[in-house]
């Protein structure tokens, strides 16, 4: 049984950083695709980044040169730092598995078929 459990968030003021992580369980393909994904309030659960068995990275436009995702093998975690918080970055984050190296064109689609409960990050102005 796959499980994915999401860890870091928590209250900054803007400008701060955050580093969440996920830790996967049960989850043991060689080729794979991992995600951070976000819902605000009233909104749409949207990408943020995703990261491929072979080391491939695709970012939202609105995260480019603040987040950065990572994955650890060795400790079946996954990362997302994130720098120079904006208020608009508030919302629930959810990590998202799925057992297919995704194409660039769906790596920021909600579709992944194992999702975590997800961490709650609020920005502060």
């Amino acid at each position: 049984q796959v499980q994915l459990v999401e860890s870091g968030g928590g209250s900054v003021q803007a400008g701060g950083s955050l580093r969440l992580s996920c830790v996967a369980s049960g989850f043991t393909y060689v080729r794979y695709s991992m995600g951070w994904f976000r819902q605000a309030p009233g909104k749409e659960r949207g990408g943020v980044a995703a990261i491929t068995s072979d080391g491939n990275t695709h970012y939202a436009d609105f995260v480019k040169g603040r987040f950065t995702i990572s994955q650890d093998n060795a400790k079946n975690t996954l990362y997302l730092q994130m720098n120079s918080l904006k208020p608009e970055d508030t919302a629930m984050y959810y990590c998202a598995a799925d057992t297919a190296s995704r194409s660039w064109w769906s790596r920021l689609h909600p579709t992944y078929a194992y999702w975590g409960q997800g961490t709650q990050v609020t920005v502060s102005s």
